[in-house]
């Protein structure tokens, strides 16, 4: 058999080499479109709020939002000449999974999106623009940012007409939060015995248009 050249040596590593990146390549998009589905739809059935981060929170793991994508559809190129979405456009609503808590039982916090507008619009959903407080009277008593840690940016596009809400919550640990005490495990508690909150949330610029209330036992 005749030897071959150097430059065929070189074409073949080449090839082989175009075919391992684009197999990375899809692997790599497959794992984030698995992970990346923190929102339903309203016509979703109701999602139970089994996340990892939820299920047993501690004071470190309920101030850090998650980062939104899937629905809103995380990827606006797909669709050109969509806008920003602007005031009137979105209208967000704090959510609770209850009204009234029960002496240790934590609340679970979300967010609903409802487009108010007859075109598709994006908006920044990443964790760095959402925002949940919990006042009592004038106390601010916890901010989901105070102890937020690596926050993120994400434009999405909301749909006209539809509603979107977070598949995981963020769980308030019925404790004061500020910025110098995130590794304290002693952080002051919220009072009981029928006290009352209000929970305000923040996204991508837009705040909810009022305050969720609950009584906390």
């Amino acid at each position: 058999m005749p030897r071959q050249s150097a430059a065929v040596y070189r074409r073949r590593r080449l090839a082989v080499l175009l075919v391992l990146i684009l197999l990375i390549a899809l692997i790599a998009g497959g794992v984030w479109l698995a992970v990346a589905q923190p929102w339903s739809t309203a016509a979703d059935p109701t999602p139970s709020a089994s996340a990892p981060a939820s299920d047993t929170p501690t004071a470190g793991a309920t101030d850090a939002p998650a980062t939104p994508s899937d629905s809103p559809s995380p990827d606006p190129s797909e669709t050109p000449g969509i806008v920003a979405c602007e005031v009137g456009d979105v209208e967000v609503t704090a959510v609770t999974d209850a009204d009234t808590y029960a002496a240790g039982v934590l609340p679970k916090l979300s967010i609903t999106l409802t487009s108010k507008s007859d075109h598709d619009c994006t908006l920044n959903v990443g964790s760095s623009t959402q925002k949940f407080t919990v006042t009592s009277g004038k106390d601010v008593w916890w901010r989901s940012t105070d102890c937020q840690t690596e926050p993120s940016d994400q434009i999405a596009t909301l749909k006209a007409g539809s509603t979107v809400s977070t598949k995981n919550p963020v769980v308030w640990d019925r404790t004061r939060s500020s910025v110098d005490t995130c590794d304290q495990k002693n952080r002051a508690r919220a009072p009981g015995g029928g006290a009352s909150y209000h929970v305000s949330v923040s996204i991508g610029g837009f705040d909810s248009v009022a305050s969720r209330q609950i009584i906390l036992r």
